[in-house]
């Protein structure tokens, strides 16, 4: 119980502290005009209120991410609330703060051409295949999920078929729309339903009395999984995760001015570090520990895990955030990830997005893509995206390193996550069953010599290699 109460409160402090720290380090300039008033184009460039832009943001990085991640890290015992707790604040806050931030600086840019300024342009090419198509699967896999749910509580003429079409519409509407029409609208309403659905959770577990373990770094999963590196994989969206920065660049686009990045994006992320303690804390105390939601969740799966605990402490009204949670949250990860596609897409071939045209132009045949990897199975395939998504961090943490250096800034808050995540990353492609199944003593190894190498080209190339970099412009007047 102690345990959970002190990983809250140490998140709101992360936020308060160190992330006031990492905002004086980047250099907040509140007379900058930002991107949503330089180039305002009512699509995409479209200045938004900051609670908006707040909700929008939790819910773009969110959806199912802190809640099943966070549920199937719990199988390794109390040490995942450290790594929730810590990650949150020196990784995946730092991460979604720089990324975003550095995004405004650069007129809303996304990603891969973020990561083309500061690591160099073979990296860049390399990003933008990398990206784009980790954004096509992310959206294609949160269509199949949500349809065969609805497919199952709705009238049997309603059919998975039906509901991917009808999921599939909907994405197609959001990814050309400007994003104050559905996006703007809806995504407030569904992310303060998912920070009811967490407090009410938490809240719930701790008033009825419910056991909640404390800190712990015994190893208590099941199938003795170990915890380096396959934890800090499994907890990826309520850590630390690269899929962040995909989307950060969106609410780049809409923020009125630098001095909201912290609470839009340092925010947003401690915020889901809060939602995943909550879970990975119920999932244990729910089902009288670690077996019993093993148990649990080898029948009826994370959203089955969800459903009852939300039904058991809610009532009623959990079961209709769990619904909300299981279907809206996936939905909104998918739309964006396509958005953020089309968004990369156009920014690689330099192609305007104002009008309608241009956009069918590059959504149209993104959507053919994702639409003929519906009849695929994924099961093997999305093994790999919990690695990808770690891998992104990784490099987009480097970028941000570099970024600092420029800068004269503190780089080391980004090294030190870039490092570690590298090391993470490497280890377990080589060790996992979906990699190059290296046993453990040998991946681990051979995982921090190959971080160390890329902190000592860091250290040794950054110096000459900024030389190089142009310049971010900085304008001085800001519309109100």
């Amino acid at each position: 119980m102690y345990s959970f109460i002190f990983g809250i409160i140490l998140l709101l402090l992360g936020y308060y502290v160190y992330g006031t720290y990492v905002e004086k380090q980047f250099g907040v300039n509140e007379k900058r005009v930002t991107p949503a008033y330089a180039l305002q184009d009512g699509v995409d460039y479209v200045p938004m209120a900051t609670w908006k832009v707040y909700l929008i943001q939790l819910l773009n990085i969110a959806g199912l991410g802190p809640i099943f991640g966070a549920i199937q890290g719990a199988l390794f015992g109390p040490a995942a609330f450290l790594w929730i707790v810590f990650g949150s604040i020196f990784a995946g806050a730092v991460h979604d703060y720089l990324s975003g931030m550095i995004s405004i600086r650069h007129k809303g840019a996304s990603l891969s051409e973020i990561q083309g300024i500061y690591l160099g342009k073979k990296i860049q090419n390399i990003m933008r295949v990398f990206t784009i198509v980790l954004l096509v699967l992310v959206g294609v896999v949160f269509v199949t999920g949500p349809a065969k749910l609805l497919a199952a509580i709705t009238p049997s003429s309603l059919t998975v078929t039906f509901w991917v079409v009808a999921v599939f519409a909907y994405y197609f509407l959001a990814t050309i729309l400007p994003i104050d029409v559905l996006i703007g609208n809806l995504y407030p309403i569904f992310g303060v339903a998912l920070i009811v659905m967490a407090v009410g959770v938490g809240g719930g577990i701790i008033v009825k009395g419910y056991h909640i373990p404390e800190i712990s770094l015994v190893n208590l999963h099941p199938k003795k999984l170990p915890i380096f590196p396959m934890m800090f994989i499994t907890i990826a969206c309520g850590a630390i995760s690269g899929f962040h920065a995909t989307q950060s660049p969106l609410m780049a686009r809409c923020m009125k001015n630098e001095k909201y990045g912290r609470s839009v994006f340092y925010g947003a992320m401690i915020a889901e570090g809060v939602i995943a303690l909550v879970w990975a804390a119920a999932g244990m105390a729910f089902y009288k520990g670690v077996p019993g939601l093993a148990a649990v969740l080898g029948k009826v799966g994370p959203s089955g895990v969800v459903l009852e605990i939300t039904k058991t402490l809610l009532g009623p009204i959990g079961g209709v955030l769990a619904m909300l949670g299981v279907v809206a949250c996936p939905i909104t990860s998918g739309d964006t990830a396509f958005r953020g596609a089309r968004l990369m897409l156009a920014d690689m071939i330099k192609f305007p997005q104002d009008k309608i045209t241009k956009r069918l132009l590059l959504a149209i045949p993104l959507f053919a893509v994702g639409i003929g990897l519906t009849f695929i199975n994924f099961d093997i395939v999305w093994r790999y995206f919990a690695w990808a998504n770690q891998t992104l961090a990784m490099v987009t943490l480097w970028a941000a390193a570099v970024y600092l250096y420029k800068y004269k800034k503190n780089y080391w808050i980004a090294v030190v996550p870039a490092t570690f995540m590298s090391y993470v990353s490497i280890s377990y492609i080589l060790q996992a069953k979906e990699g190059f199944k290296l046993p453990a003593n040998i991946s681990n190894v051979i995982g921090l010599i190959v971080a160390g190498l890329l902190l000592a080209i860091f250290m040794i190339k950054t110096k000459e290699f900024v030389k190089t970099i142009k310049d971010v412009e900085e304008e001085v007047a800001i519309t109100e």
